[in-house]
């Protein structure tokens, strides 16, 4: 009631005698001159759990909010009211006392606002309004201020009439001079409502007003405000690291900071806490909890106002800068900063007030960091079906001259607890790095900045695969400091992986740089605070090739397989009709090791083709597959959680616990509905094994009981109200039921196969175009050379999503490489056509169709017999990495060279206009000599298209060749049937022969080139070819002798001077067999 009162006497008009009261009286244009000169700020009270930090000072009892006139009515002749309530707006160094206050006798004026008050002008005030009011906290270092600011007083004295004035207390922008920054954040929603109502909020609230609001802003220059807000040491100019190296030192380590130590013996206690912690986490945004708050400061406070609009205000000792949020909100914040790429740690405190001033009535909170979150090791949230990797790389050169290393690597996906190790050998050209990285698409890299190359830290960027987050790249001093010796001890005394089924040395293969890539994973996972991902668990060796279909880096991003450069489709889009996400992932992994094994093909296949027969099957496995969760975090969860008892986050694993229970439940309810279907079961159990699921020992009976558990101790295990009890039953229940983990995984296993054959059943009975089962040819079948295989005939070929997004239907193509029904058939295709015609398209659709097959889906054609490939090899398209410091024709020939050293007669290598990232001649010249040596040294299944049209009569004759191209056709705009009123139309069927030519400026007319620029080309291109033409003229009389011939010719002449017959060796035997079919070849042609 007595509020009730106060605050309705703050509406009351005054009394005549009120306004009559003071030394002197107000009048209209007095106030309409001060309320021109005066900014009225006005604030509402912070919340009630506004809590400042452990060692600030009490809040100060409440006091009256004084008048101006108050100082004047008293009998008092001393210093003005301003000049006596200074001292609590300056701070004043030590050993440093304000001047004797000013004895002016003007006591009608104040001046306009300084920079730490704020002045608020009300002529029908009726009295003083008490209101409470925080323990002010100094914000300006003043030594060098207080004669600048006492002479603003001054100069405005004149301006202001005193009488209706109010000095007002506002706490927005200062913060306690003992931590490290005290003052808690408001809402920008908050802020704005507030800054849009602050003329208003006074008469329509009860609230205090406030002062001091951007008040520093107001007297400060940016320039003046940045250099008063950094520490020295903390100056770009100054960093250093905890060794004291500087940022353009090679060793410089950016995850320390080198404080002084005079400078820390300066701090209070709680800025020794943050700084202590901050100066070895410097890549960290560290939030230090304060009371109910959680508080960033400096170059962290920096971040939160950046990325999530908090306001900056500055703390008083150090000019520190600090933003902060409450505990409600911390989660929030932390999720924000680390999905957009920050690590965040989190400094906690031990212990509350009482027990610290239990300890002695100066003794600070004890806190410690307790958690740090990076976007590689986050656990927490909606993670989706992507895995986040963190990767470790070590690399050894092995001494050669071809560039040739090594590298040891080893990745943690923390959420499910397995981590994997390896090593991979490796060129110049990273390519096998490329595939790793492709495979793994790591969230984050730590490695060696001195033992890593700039060819393989390029690669980690030419090759970084990870959706909307940037790749973090992490380079050390050292990736670890420990020897292999000291690193296999520590594992053994901290007992990590102890509860893995795969033991150290098997996963290592005794490759010691495999262990010193593992040692600096684990000396990253301490520092992040992640000992129990280490502990509990699951260790397994990881081949980038292992008994696969080998797909290097590049061959990923020329295929599209899981990236597009226009964000288009992909590979992983198209066959993606997953339901759960850890089916999703199971995809993924699949997509990077399609199978080369032609019975486990055949294996998958079959269930594809028994699920495509039963839709309502299909139908039934979609329902269950919907109500899983993601039961792969969930074990891992539980995993982590054995030894946590924290009441906090009890609620969440009850929940995580409970939920992975009702998981498994539906999951195992559709294995035992899919054990009545035969023969589809008999056909799924050749692609996955299937632990024993009825019977006393089966899992279905193990996991009644725990659904019982589940429904007696935590019935509303959602939203469970914890009790004392549910630590100990919980961690009896997780113990328990992980006995049988092994099961549990070849459950959830089983279930992602389900779910990724389903969701090829779904994609070949519902794509566009035709699909059909593959024919897989074993390779044991297709091993004699004589015979002309490997073969690859796919009829009714079509991209399976290049043209999707336009609406046309794709046109199907005929493509034979190899053996055939009909007999012998070359391997080798050289494509030509006009630019834009369809070339490189057919190439990707003929290695998608051959990925398609070995991972066991339908292929987008008609019928397909396909012998198995090995290898697949591309180059494709026109690009340069300018900040790799790469150039278009670099990169085409490190592809090449890949494939030039690799390729073997069951690979299939296509290469897209080879040669035209230099001169033509230069160009022309690589051109022929890499397609003379695939065709007749290695005699690989080969799709290489060019614009080089000597090549076409160079090989016109060679029997390993056939010649097709991109058909076109020219239709007439009018009726006048003139030259240049054709246009240029693409058919995109692949048609026999050569093409004449390239009709580039055609399509330099379509790409809107003026048509007089196209005419000047025209006439120059004539002049060349007549001139440039006559150095091609061998190649125009080579179209019935080719280069084999001439091999052949030569082979003869030498055999000729050879008296013994049995000196033949195999070369020269082969020579004459070729020369055989040849002949037979001619004659039946009738040439």
């Amino acid at each position: 009631m007595n509020r009730q009162k106060s605050i309705l006497s703050f509406f009351h008009k005054s009394t005549p005698e009120n306004r009559t009261s003071g030394a002197a009286q107000s009048s209209i244009p007095s106030f309409q001159q001060a309320d021109r000169n005066i900014k009225t700020v006005v604030n509402p009270p912070p919340p009630a759990d506004d809590v400042r930090g452990t060692d600030t000072p009490p809040e100060k009892v409440p006091r009256k909010v004084l008048p101006a006139n108050f100082a004047s009515n008293t009998n008092n002749s001393g210093s003005s009211l301003f000049e006596s309530i200074m001292h609590k707006f300056i701070k004043v160094d030590d050993g440093e006392t304000v001047n004797q206050r000013s004895q002016s006798s003007n006591h009608d004026s104040f001046s306009k606002p300084s920079p730490s008050s704020s002045i608020f002008t009300d002529t029908n005030r009726k009295g003083l309004q008490k209101e409470e009011a925080a323990a002010f906290k100094p914000v300006v270092k003043a030594k060098d201020n207080v004669e600048n600011f006492k002479e603003k007083v001054n100069h405005e004295k004149e301006k202001v009439n005193h009488e209706n004035m109010f000095l007002v207390e506002n706490d927005d922008d200062v913060t306690g001079p003992e931590t490290p920054g005290m003052q808690p954040l408001t809402s920008s929603v908050k802020r704005s409502r507030e800054d849009g109502t602050k003329l208003s909020s006074l008469r329509d609230s009860g609230k205090r007003v406030r002062f001091l609001d951007d008040s520093l802003a107001l007297d400060m220059t940016k320039k003046e405000l940045e250099v008063a807000s950094k520490f020295e040491w903390l100056d770009p100019s100054r960093i250093r690291d905890a060794n004291g190296r500087r940022p353009n030192d090679p060793l410089y380590d950016r995850t320390t900071l080198y404080i002084p130590p005079e400078v820390m013996r300066k701090m209070t206690a709680s800025q020794k806490q943050y700084w202590s912690v901050k100066c070895k986490y410097i890549d960290v945004v560290l939030f230090f909890k304060v009371g109910k708050f959680y508080e960033l400061y400096e170059m962290d406070a920096e971040i939160g106002h950046k990325e999530l609009d908090w306001k900056i205000t500055l703390s008083g000792v150090g000019k520190c800068r600090q933003v902060g949020i409450s505990e409600s909100g911390i989660d929030d914040a932390v999720k924000n900063l680390v999905a957009r790429g920050y690590k965040v740690g989190r400094v906690e405190q031990l212990e509350t007030s009482g027990e610290a001033k239990a300890r002695g009535a100066n003794s600070v909170i004890l806190r410690k960091l307790v958690q740090v979150v990076t976007p590689s090791t986050n656990v927490d949230g909606n993670i989706g079906p992507d895995a986040n990797h963190l990767l470790a790389i070590k690399e050894e050169s092995n001494g050669s001259d071809n560039g040739s290393v090594t590298y040891g690597f080893a990745f943690v996906d923390c959420a499910r607890l397995r981590l994997w190790v390896g090593s991979i050998d490796d060129d110049a050209s990273c390519s096998a790095l490329g595939a790793l990285l492709m495979q793994v698409s790591p969230k984050e890299i730590i490695y060696d900045s001195r033992g890593v190359s700039k060819e393989a830290q390029k690669a980690f960027r030419k090759f970084s695969l990870n959706g909307s987050t940037t790749l973090q790249l992490t380079p050390m001093r050292s990736i670890t400091d420990l020897v292999n010796s000291e690193i296999r001890d520590l594992i053994h005394s901290k007992g990590y992986f102890k509860g893995s089924s795969n033991s150290l040395d098997h996963v290592l293969n005794n490759r010691e740089i495999t262990l010193s890539a593992l040692g600096g994973l684990i000396g990253h996972l301490n520092r992040l605070m992640l000992d129990e991902i280490l502990q509990n668990g699951d260790i397994y060796p990881y081949q980038v090739y292992k008994g696969c279909l080998k797909m290097d880096g590049p061959t990923y991003i020329n295929l599209e397989i899981f990236g597009n450069s226009d964000d288009g489709g992909t590979l992983y889009k198209y066959l993606d009709n997953c339901v759960t996400s850890s089916g999703k992932r199971l995809l993924r992994n699949w997509i990077c090791c399609p199978l080369k094994d032609a019975e486990g093909i055949n294996n998958r296949l079959d269930v594809v083709d028994q699920l495509i027969a039963s839709p309502e099957i299909v139908s039934h496995i979609a329902q269950h597959l919907r109500k899983l969760p993601d039961l792969e975090l969930l074990i891992g969860r539980t995993k982590s959680s054995l030894k946590v008892s924290s009441p906090i986050l009890l609620p969440l694993l009850v929940k995580v616990f409970g939920s992975l229970v009702k998981g498994l439940r539906t999951t195992l309810s559709l294995l035992l509905l899919l054990q009545k279907e035969q023969p589809l079961i008999s056909s799924l159990t050749k692609v996955f094994k299937l632990p024993v699921l009825t019977g006393s020992d089966g899992l279905d009976q193990f996991l009644t009981q725990f659904e019982a558990a589940v429904d007696s101790d935590f019935p509303n295990f959602q939203n469970h109200d914890v009790t004392d009890t549910d630590a100990e039953t919980l961690t009896i229940l997780a113990e328990l039921f992980l006995e049988k983990a092994s099961q549990w995984f070849e459950v959830v296993h089983a279930i992602n196969c389900i779910d990724v054959l389903r969701s090829f059943a779904v994609t070949s009975s519902f794509s566009c175009g035709t699909m059909s089962r593959p024919v897989i040819v074993p390779t044991s079948q297709s091993t004699n050379k004589d015979n002309g295989a490997p073969v690859l005939k796919m009829k009714g070929l079509w991209h399976p999503f290049a043209l999707g997004e336009t609406g046309r239907e794709p046109v199907p193509n005929d493509m034979i490489l190899g053996e055939n029904e009909d007999g012998h058939h070359p391997r080798t295709l050289l494509l030509t056509g006009p630019n834009m015609g369809g070339k490189s398209t057919l190439l990707r659709a003929t290695c998608l169709a051959v990925i398609m097959a070995q991972l066991g889906c339908y292929v987008p054609c008609e019928n397909c017999v396909l012998s198995v490939v090995d290898i697949i090899f591309t180059r494709l398209g026109a690009t340069d990495r300018i900040m790799a410091g790469e150039s278009t024709f670099f990169i085409e020939c490190t592809e090449t060279a890949s494939v030039l050293q690799n390729a073997t007669q069951d690979s299939l290598v296509i290469l897209d206009e080879l040669g035209r990232g230099t001169s033509t001649f230069d160009g022309y010249a690589i051109a022929y000599a890499v397609f003379r040596h695939l065709i007749e040294k290695v005699n690989c299944r080969l799709l290489f298209a060019t614009h080089y049209h000597p090549l076409t009569k160079e090989f016109a004759s060679h029997p390993r060749v056939t010649m097709q191209h991109m058909a076109c056709a020219f239709k007439s705009k009018s009726d006048t049937f003139s030259k240049q009123d054709q246009e240029l139309v693409f058919l995109y069927r692949l048609a026999s022969g050569a093409c004449p030519e390239s009709y580039g400026l055609q399509v330099a007319l379509m790409a809107g080139i003026p048509e007089k620029t196209v005419n000047i080309a025209s006439k120059a291109s004539q002049q060349m070819k007549k001139s440039i033409g006559k150095n091609f003229r061998s190649s125009e009389q080579r179209s019935e002798f080719s280069t084999l011939h001439e091999e052949w010719l030569k082979t003869l002449m030498s055999m000729a001077q050879i008296g013994d017959c049995e000196s033949f060796d195999d070369d020269v035997m082969d020579t004459l067999v070729c020369l055989q079919y040849e002949l037979k070849t001619s004659f039946k042609s009738g040439k």
